[in-house]
């Protein structure tokens, strides 16, 4: 079939402004029918990720040419098979960027967001069936994170998808795919953050404030967010955490002049480097923001000893999406994590080269896009 998505030619070397300069083009593309154990999605509502912009900035290479987005939600209009049990044309799905074989050592561990065959789909740009689904006149367009969300329609495997209630709003179920995943993930999953635990998060965009409101959900106390945008700052206040511009004291507001855990969700070697000097003695470190492969942080060898501290990389929050979109959306109805306080705008596909601009420069938090 013919389907509208936004492809990247180039990682990198993008002028800004991105709206004038426009790296991502909105192109026709076929997209051949879902295979054995895939899926054929009518996409309704995108989410615009740090992750996407650190691939046009080429932050993260990836092969290329490559249709972007890995947050989204839609509607099954296809399964690969007659009849799936797990999927029905018509289901609500929520998609994961991270689609895992069920068989290799880490998936039988309980480990799924380590699965090495997903890994290598997902470096290689294909899905984890193999090959790509999408093609433009040139050859094949290499998939997104095993998604490819900026599209009219994407194929994905059956494992990149979890069957949600019809009823939630498009533009926040997809908020679930990554933003909420990794974010409350890292506070749920990777730190375990306890009720009365202290919390100290670095940076406040999708990511970070997801994990805002799930150390606020876990009972920790107090929550201190580090943040340069005064409007993010506010939003971090309204729901009852404290919020610092970078550079700001924050020792005092901590009972042992440091916390218990320490979320970084910046994606920079140098923020990394200060959110391990900030937790206290035997505290835990959890980092989920992806710099530049180039970049590296270091810290004396003997601390890891003598101060205890634990730092714990996490990748999609160790969240195991069957298991843990259910719970995240059960605390969304139940009002203990309001995630709509994540969503900047709502805008037509057709604006994505304007949100890139919007997105890096620290003026969004989530911005939603329709086909």
């Amino acid at each position: 079939m013919e389907i509208v998505a936004a492809v990247l030619a180039q990682s990198g070397g993008h002028a800004r402004p991105y709206r004038e300069h426009a790296p991502l083009e909105l192109k026709r593309l076929t997209l051949d029918p879902p295979r054995s154990g895939e899926l054929l999605i009518r996409i309704d509502a995108a989410g615009l990720c740090h992750s996407d912009l650190s691939v046009v900035n080429g932050d993260r290479p990836r092969p290329m040419p490559m249709a972007l987005g890995h947050e989204a939600t839609g509607i099954v209009e296809q399964t690969g098979t007659v009849d799936d049990p797990g999927f029905a044309v018509g289901d609500r799905v929520i998609l994961a960027f991270l689609p895992s074989c069920g068989d290799c050592p880490r998936c039988r561990a309980g480990e799924p967001f380590m699965c090495g065959a997903g890994a290598a789909a997902n470096g290689e740009g294909r899905l984890l069936n193999g090959g790509r689904r999408l093609h433009d006149a040139c050859g094949e367009v290499h998939h997104h994170l095993g998604v490819s969300a900026f599209a009219s329609h994407v194929v994905v495997d059956r494992r990149s998808a979890v069957k949600v209630d019809a009823d939630m709003p498009a533009e926040i179920a997809a908020l679930f795919g990554c933003a909420v995943l990794t974010g409350a993930g890292a506070v749920m999953n990777s730190a375990a953050v306890r009720p009365g635990e202290s919390v100290l998060i670095y940076g406040l965009g999708g990511v970070g404030l997801s994990a805002l409101l799930a150390a606020l959900a876990s009972g920790a106390a107090p929550v201190v967010a580090i943040d340069p945008s005064p409007e993010k700052r506010a939003i971090a206040e309204q729901l009852g955490a404290t919020a610092l511009a970078p550079g700001e004291a924050f020792a005092a507001l901590f009972a042992e002049g440091a916390p218990d855990v320490v979320i970084e969700t910046v994606g920079k070697a140098a923020v990394l480097q200060a959110a391990y000097a900030a937790a206290r003695r035997g505290g835990r470190i959890v980092t989920v923001g992806l710099p530049n492969p180039v970049e590296t942080f270091a810290i004396p060898a003997v601390a890891l000893v003598a101060e205890g501290k634990t730092l714990i990389g996490s990748y999609m929050g160790s969240s195991v999406p069957s298991r843990d979109l259910p719970r995240y959306i059960a605390l969304w109805r139940a009002g203990r994590l309001p995630v709509e306080v994540l969503l900047t705008s709502v805008r037509p596909l057709a604006d994505i080269n304007d949100l890139l601009d919007q997105l890096a420069d620290g003026n969004a938090i989530r911005q939603i896009m329709v086909p």
